[in-house]
């Protein structure tokens, strides 16, 4: 394993052309961390453990943690690089830099509190050779473990003319993550990502920001392997930035990104992702404001006013179980 310490500074262009000058690793994974060294390093297993050998794990320690160092430090691998920041910058500004670092020609990002399984990223980088597009960006199914079980996500995959705003946000049925793309199912290259990094000033749903706006561009567009090749830990009682309740950053957030998202996603996404936060702190002063967002800038359709009603009138666990009683049902 080789330790690095870097300036939380953007690289030179002179640097950008040495890294491109091996030809040896195919894939560099990224994976940000801070103070979580025992779930960082099992993430950082798993990466290794991929039956693509031609790769490179890069860890980018987002800041001080010496504890972190120590713990992967023990890992005896030189495919394995370790590079602590000098200051804290946040998840997208701690992926950008492991991206400057990287010398494979593509990119794969895994959340520290994540796993890979071991066949994920020779399928992403076969159905990517096979791809149509200049620059796909290949995602997954995962397997969700929750408390409750394993559930493998997400139930569907977008259709051809669907756009992907609209498979994010707006639901077509009442199942949480009917449509979705996790961070570490994206596989993708790293020109791409040096054309458009992720936005360094969103600390919540920067991945989401960055889909919609790099697909739209030209030559750009979204593959899947459909079968699940990571497993996503919800609800480890750890915390994540995806689990803080924060329904306004949410709205400020889906409206600064309003002209990347059709009017149905804009109410798509208040409605079963801004609604449950809100209503989980019993907000009611924001019922009828947010409602009225949906319909004033968006396009809600039935399902989205009902689901609304649900998320306000119906307690989270409540629908958390009613959920999971449907979703095993439908599985057997």
């Amino acid at each position: 394993m080789n330790i690095e310490s870097l300036q939380a500074t953007k690289p030179t262009s002179k640097k950008l052309a040495m890294l491109n000058e091996s030809n040896q690793i195919i894939v560099s994974v990224v994976i940000p961390t801070r103070n979580r060294p025992q779930i960082v390093a099992r993430g950082v297993r798993t990466a290794l453990a991929q039956t693509l050998q031609s790769i490179e794990v890069i860890v980018i320690i987002d800041g001080p943690d010496q504890e972190t160092v120590n713990v992967l430090s023990q890992i005896a691998e030189p495919r394995l690089r370790v590079i602590e920041l000098s200051k804290n910058i946040g998840p997208s500004g701690a992926r950008n830099a492991g991206v400057r670092e990287a010398k494979g020609t593509w990119i794969a990002f895994l959340d520290d509190d994540d796993e890979w399984l071991p066949e994920k990223l020779e399928r992403q980088l076969e159905v990517a050779n096979n791809s149509h597009y200049d620059f796909p960006v290949v995602a997954s199914r995962f397997i969700s473990q929750t408390p409750k079980g394993e559930f493998i996500r997400p139930t569907r995959l977008p259709n051809l003319s669907e756009p992907l705003s609209e498979y994010l946000f707006a639901r077509n049925s009442f199942f949480k993550e009917e449509g979705c793309i996790q961070t570490s199912t994206i596989f993708v290259q790293k020109e791409l990502m040096q054309k458009m990094p992720l936005e360094e000033k969103f600390y919540r749903h920067e991945d989401w920001e960055w889909l919609l706006r790099v697909t739209a561009m030209e030559g750009v567009g979204v593959e899947f392997v459909p079968e699940p090749m990571a497993i996503w830990h919800s609800e480890m009682g750890i915390k994540r930035l995806s689990n803080i309740n924060d329904w306004q950053y949410s709205l400020d957030w889906i409206r600064a990104t309003r002209n990347l998202v059709t009017p149905k996603a804009y109410s798509g996404f208040i409605a079963t992702m801004i609604t449950p936060s809100a209503s989980s702190v019993g907000d009611w002063k924001a019922f009828f404001p947010l409602l009225w967002e949906a319909i004033r800038c968006g396009k809600p359709r039935p399902i989205d006013i009902c689901l609304y009603l649900i998320m306000w009138l119906f307690p989270q666990q409540l629908r958390q179980k009613v959920s999971s009683i449907l979703t095993n049902k439908f599985k057997k």
